[in-house]
């Protein structure tokens, strides 16, 4: 069971106005200390993973892992469309605009972003109820 995952940040304040482009409306609460910035879900289950943005513990430069990517699951795909675009306005950048992708399933609806630092986000929903890509 994963409790919660970090990615490094050499600017929280610019970390910050991006990922609470983000989380907030995905259920998220930010709390803020010199270590850096915590967001967890309020009451959520221990099944639900904390996100942590923080300088890196060694003290040398933040830097992106090759590969490593975070995903959020939205509500919707307007949520996806919405939070990408917010994303994008808050400091991050287009890393896969919001559609669906050949590779997934047909209700796999994702959207990939850098945040400020570099690191990969994932946007998805796979909600039953948004119309399918066409198989």
């Amino acid at each position: 069971m994963i409790s919660y995952v970090s990615v490094g940040a050499d600017d929280i304040a610019r970390s910050r106005l991006f990922y609470n482009a983000l989380l907030p409306a995905l259920g998220y609460r930010l709390e803020e200390g010199p270590e850096g910035l915590s967001y967890a879900i309020p009451g959520a289950p221990p099944s639900v993973p904390e996100f942590y943005v923080k300088p890196p513990y060694d003290g040398q430069p933040a830097h992106a892992g090759n590969g490593a990517m975070v995903a959020f699951e939205a509500c919707d795909q307007a949520q996806v469309r919405a939070l990408h675009a917010a994303a994008l306005a808050a400091g991050g950048t287009d890393d896969g605009a919001p559609g669906f992708r050949a590779d997934y399933g047909p209700r796999f609806f994702v959207s990939y972003l850098r945040d400020p630092q570099g690191n990969k986000i994932a946007l998805f929903s796979s909600n039953p109820k948004d119309p399918a890509r066409d198989a």
